[in-house]
């Protein structure tokens, strides 16, 4: 796009309905998103949040139906205290003051979201079980530094890592987490690129998610694993003979990398030689807002390819490519054979980078309120959560 040419409207009522219609469910029986039904519920606030509708469009009363919904999936047991994705394998029986089994422990991604999702709703936080989390914390971390989904699990990354990260941040409180062991696994993840695989000698990625992933597999819910290791990294108290999150020539390598992952599109690719998607405007973008150096990018062409990627219906697809007169579908609960179908994933990243690398237009349609990109949040929400979270 040249700079000349106008930018259509960004389609703010569309994705509205598109995500108030996808979290109108969440506390029905939808069987096929039970095991991400919470990550759904955060994507679908939080796009609400950066839209500013949630308190036009929606309710006090359904806004007071999600907190409890939420509330109910936090869950206390021998592992200690964390939020479960839904209550899909909780016993119909169990009552709120029964412990978790084995085959229903809290989440470590799950307990990121819905805590975030918490403060998207403005709860007040009475009902955090404080040092219960710390537990589940140290509960989750291996021995390596890197943390597990689940307690005992042989699942980790550095997903896992930053969502721990994020819950001492919210918390205040760092008392579960051995950061030392942590920052040692994050940069054994460090590529010769500049990027981050999920693991050590893993790929480098922006990210790693595959559309409707949220509905089947909880690990790849925030992907971004070079976005994850930049995130942690910041949001780590400095060690004392480690100070700094990047060495001066690490942090131009990284750089370099996030650059050259702006194709001719506008849009952002996860990993070098694959094609940009809306959800890689985000996790490539943020993480040049978190190194200090948003202006690299092209904000017109970033927002350019994202207006393309709107769904005439509402929300926001992987990439462009919506058939014209295509009839209208509701796959915002379902899995799809069509790639190019928005869903709410999709939508709240795309929505998040416009947040962090808006485009120079008049059209105010365009203006979002700031987010943090160490948090992953709104910037009014993240400061919400670090005030309520913490401890008295």
């Amino acid at each position: 796009m040249s700079q000349g040419e106008a930018l259509p409207p960004l389609a703010r009522g569309g994705h509205t309905l598109h995500c108030t219609r996808c979290v109108a469910g969440l506390p029905s029986s939808q069987t096929e998103i039970d095991s991400s039904r919470l990550a759904l519920a955060f994507y679908c606030l939080g796009s609400l949040d950066l839209l500013d509708t949630l308190n036009a469009k929606i309710s006090d009363a359904d806004r007071e139906s999600w907190k409890e919904w939420i509330w109910e999936q936090q869950a206390h047991g021998k592992y200690g205290t964390g939020f479960k994705p839904s209550s899909y394998m909780t016993p119909e029986d169990a009552s709120v003051n029964d412990e978790y089994s084995e085959n229903d422990t809290p989440h470590l991604i799950m307990t990121y979201t819905g805590m975030l999702s918490l403060a998207i709703l403005r709860d007040n936080f009475d009902k955090l079980d404080r040092p219960g989390i710390i537990k589940f914390l140290r509960s989750c971390q291996r021995s390596d530094g890197s943390f597990s989904s689940i307690p005992d699990s042989t699942e980790s990354d550095l997903r896992l890592v930053y969502c721990a990260f994020a819950i001492s941040t919210f918390l205040d409180d760092w008392s579960g987490v051995d950061i030392a062991k942590s920052v040692t696994f994050i940069k054994r993840c460090r590529t010769y690129e500049g990027g981050y695989g999920q693991e050590p000698c893993a790929e480098a990625q922006g990210r790693d998610c595959h559309l409707f992933v949220f509905l089947h597999e909880m690990l790849t819910v925030l992907g971004g694993t070079t976005y994850c290791a930049l995130a942690a990294l910041h949001l780590a108290p400095s060690l004392p003979n480690d100070p700094l999150p990047l060495t001066p020539r690490e942090r131009h390598q990284t750089v370099r990398w996030l650059i050259q992952n702006q194709d001719d599109s506008g849009g952002f690719r996860g990993r070098t030689g694959k094609d940009a998607d809306a959800c890689y405007c985000f996790w490539c973008g943020a993480s040049l807002q978190i190194l200090g150096v948003p202006d690299v990018l092209d904000p017109i062409a970033l927002a350019a390819f994202l207006a393309r990627c709107q769904f005439k219906y509402g929300g926001i697809a992987k990439a462009p490519g919506e058939h014209p007169g295509q009839d209208f579908v509701d796959t915002s609960l379902e899995p799809s054979a069509d790639p190019f179908s928005p869903d709410p994933y999709h939508t709240y990243l795309s929505l998040a980078a416009l947040s962090i690398h808006p485009p120079h237009t008049s059209d105010t349609t365009w203006k979002l309120d700031a987010l943090d990109p160490l948090l992953n949040a709104r910037s009014a929400t993240a400061a919400w959560a670090r005030e309520k979270i913490p401890a008295q």
